[in-house]
This record gives C-alpha cells, sequence and structure tokens, in this order.
C-alpha cells in the first residue's frame, strides 16, 4: 500500500466530508429562505443563523480542491476537464450566494429584497446540486480514455448517478439545514424547521441512501457494510430524536449519516480515485495520480500544522456564535442616509 497517496485520499475524503456536512446546512438555509420563510423577519433570522460562519464554511471547499489538486494532479485535471460546464454553473451558483448574502442588506424595498432571496435561494440550490453530480460520478465514473480525457463530448458525463448525486445533496441540505434552524432559532422559524425535519426527512435522504447503497453494491467490500449499517442507524435516530423535539440529538444524527454514508462511498472506491466508464483499465488509482513522494511529504508537515489551527479556529468561531437567534432579537430596517447631502 502507497502510504502517503493513501493518507491524502483519505485526507480529502475528510474534507469533502466536512464542506457537506458545514457548508451543507449553509446551502439548505438559503434554499429554506425561498420554501420555508414566511416573512421578512423570518428570511433575516435565517440568514442570522449563518452570517457569521457561511465564507469559513466555503474555505473547505477551497481546501479539498486545492488538496485534490496539489496530492492527486492528475485526478484533478480529469475530474475537471471532463466536468467543466457543470463546474462553471457551481461556481456561478456560489458566487451569485455570497453576493446575495453581502448586497441584500444594502437596499430596503421589497423587490430589491426579493430578487437577492432569489438569487441566495437559486445559487444554494444550484452550488448544491453541482458539487453532490460530481461528487456522484468521481465514485461511479466518467468516460476518460488512457490519458485521463474526457471522450463524448461536453455533456457525456450527464447521466441517471449525476442526477441521484445532486438530488443526494440538496435533499441533505435541506434536511440538515432543517435540523440546524431548529437549533439555532427561537420562534415561528424554530416550529416549522421542528415540522419540517421529520416530514421530509424520510422522502429527501433517500438519493443519498440509494447512493451509498449502489456504490456498496458495485465494489463489495465486506467491512463497507458496517458503515452502510452505521449511516442508515443515525437517520434513524435522527428521526425519532426529530419527532420528540430533540433538536441537537437530531442534527447529530443527520451529521452521522453523512459522515458514515460518505466514508462508505470512499472506502468502497479505494484505491479507485476516478473509474473510467470507458475501460477499468484506464481507472486513476491513489498510485497513478498522485504526485511524487517528496511533494506529499511536504504537504503532510504543512497540514500537521495547519490542520489544527483551521479547526480550532472555527471551533472558536462556532462557540462564540452558540446561542440561538429569535425574530425579537432582530432589529428594525432603518435607512441609511448619505453622508454628504445633495445640494
Amino acid at each position: 500500500m502507497d502510504f502517503l497517496p493513501t493518507l491524502w485520499f483519505i485526507l480529502i475524503a475528510v474534507l469533502w466530508t466536512g464542506y457537506l456536512f458545514l457548508e451543507g446546512f449553509d446551502l439548505g438555509v438559503g434554499m429554506h429562505m425561498l420554501i420555508s420563510a414566511r416573512s421578512e423577519n423570518d428570511r433575516r433570522v435565517m440568514l442570522n443563523t449563518i452570517g457569521p460562519v457561511w465564507d469559513g464554511n466555503e474555505v473547505w471547499l477551497i481546501t479539498a480542491a486545492g488538496a485534490t489538486f496539489a496530492a492527486f494532479p492528475f485526478w484533478y485535471a480529469s475530474l475537471v476537464s471532463t466536468l467543466y460546464v457543470p463546474f462553471v454553473v457551481v461556481l456561478l451558483g456560489l458566487i451569485f450566494r455570497a453576493v446575495a448574502i453581502e448586497y441584500r442588506g444594502k437596499g430596503h424595498t421589497a423587490r430589491w429584497t426579493r430578487c437577492w432571496d432569489l438569487a441566495l435561494g437559486a445559487g444554494s440550490f444550484v452550488a448544491a446540486f453541482g458539487v453532490g453530480a460530481a461528487l456522484a460520478l468521481t465514485t461511479t465514473g466518467l468516460p476518460i480514455d488512457h490519458n485521463g480525457d474526457g471522450v463524448g463530448g461536453p455533456f457525456a458525463w450527464l447521466n441517471g448517478w449525476a442526477v441521484v448525486g445532486g438530488l443526494a445533496v440538496v435533499g441533505f441540505c435541506l434536511v440538515h439545514a432543517a435540523t440546524f434552524l431548529a437549533l439555532k432559532t427561537e420562534g415561528d422559524v424554530r416550529e416549522r424547521a421542528g415540522r419540517f425535519a421529520p416530514r421530509w426527512m424520510p422522502v429527501l435522504l433517500i438519493p443519498l441512501a440509494l447512493w451509498a447503497v449502489a456504490v456498496q453494491l458495485m465494489h463489495g467490500k465486506a467491512y463497507t457494510w458496517l458503515l452502510v449499517a452505521g449511516a442508515l442507524g443515525a437517520i434513524v435516530w435522527a428521526l425519532l430524536s426529530a419527532r420528540r423535539g430533540r433538536e441537537g440529538a437530531a442534527f447529530a444524527g443527520t451529521a452521522g449519516f453523512l459522515v458514515l454514508g460518505i466514508a462508505s462511498i470512499f472506502a468502497n472506491v479505494y484505491p479507485v480515485v476516478l473509474p473510467s466508464t470507458v475501460d477499468p483499465a484506464f481507472d486513476l488509482t491513489v498510485s497513478n495520480a498522485s504526485s511524487s513522494s517528496y511533494t506529499l511529504g511536504v504537504m503532510s508537515v504543512v497540514a500537521a500544522f495547519g490542520i489544527p489551527v483551521v479547526l480550532a479556529y472555527q471551533g472558536w468561531t462556532y462557540w462564540v456564535f452558540r446561542k440561538r437567534i429569535a425574530g425579537a432579537s432582530i432589529p428594525a430596517v432603518r435607512p441609511v442616509e448619505a453622508a454628504v447631502k445633495p445640494r
């Protein structure tokens, strides 16, 4: 076994899991602002739950992509070039979402806020769907040849697994965000989120469960059945906890479902990092897609110091902003007077 390539494969899987866990409720809150909020106060409460942390959570996506580029340049090149179109769409979704969060409060008309709410909700949906489709195709296969180049045109990647993966992440984000909102808010938002989670959890999490079980059946590693069983047990725990109003346990249950489910998927495809649907001989593996041992060694030393610092900082951030947010605590909107009055 190649120790350093395997180590970085595990670290990249952890980074993607961390991104889906943290950014999952961010993206879900953006979608809930369109489908669950009933008033401007509700939307401001929802937005304030993620306001201090959303940009920090996006760093996990950048780190996952950067680690893939540095540790497995052939994996990165094949994946990004083959999925160029969907990745551009995901980038646009993230841009619209980020701009909407920053610009929404700069105007005070109903039309202004409604337009940015649409941008935030749509951008969150597009980003979640695109990331899910890319991850699903990474584990089920893409049409790449012996050079790792995509074949079949710019939309050859579009298949049923892309749709399943996209729906899997969108569904998870909506459920995860509902448990998060129930945990972080008071009043009407909390009550609606508390009702949404147990009602829609069995439906919205089916695509992610299907993805995990399908990869399990494709590769059939015995020990990973324990991870699949653990993921199913976690979601049953989350469902029962949500129905009983145990918001912290429900949130932990959805997190456990994600962690164990994604772990089973990555463990099953190992040592392959990108399967080829053209010919299994063209698969990219941790051995033939990785950087040199020297590069991976330097990266490992840097990561050993950098990752604990990042985790400590993010943990501190969540601790500082740990209290619930109520609608009554949202201040009234006051127009800002111009610094220089017109003559």
